[in-house]
């Protein structure tokens, strides 16, 4: 089964933070995928967001729709990554996801399968 695993955060604090608080988060990820792989887990994709100020959001119909700035929801934590993960064991996924939490939201939702979809 495939796992999006979704990183919240305050972006304010991400954007003050000196080269050595990221350096350190930095480091966490890369133990993160260390032990990710080593329990059996696989990482078949992800990537950090730029800021939620980039983003675009569109509503609408193919045909007639609209764009705004930035995200839908207004909040302290906005999305700011995410890893695209095979496994069997989500429990064991959810302990190594806690790495990287920092006191803020990890979600971690399945993925619907190619042989669901219509």
């Amino acid at each position: 089964m495939q796992y999006a695993v979704l990183l919240y955060g305050d972006e304010r604090r991400w954007l003050d933070a000196d080269a050595e608080t990221r350096s350190k988060v930095y480091a966490r990820h890369d133990e993160f995928s260390r032990v990710v792989s080593e329990r059996g887990h696989k990482i078949v994709g992800g990537a950090e967001l730029r800021g939620s100020a980039t983003a675009k959001t569109v509503r609408g119909t193919a045909d007639e729709f609209t764009t705004t700035d930035g995200p839908f929801a207004e909040t302290a934590e906005q999305l700011g990554g995410f890893y695209l993960i095979e496994t069997d064991d989500l429990d064991g996924l959810a302990a190594a996801v806690a790495m990287l939490s920092f006191g803020e939201s990890c979600e971690i939702r399945p993925c619907v399968p190619p042989e669901e979809q219509p």
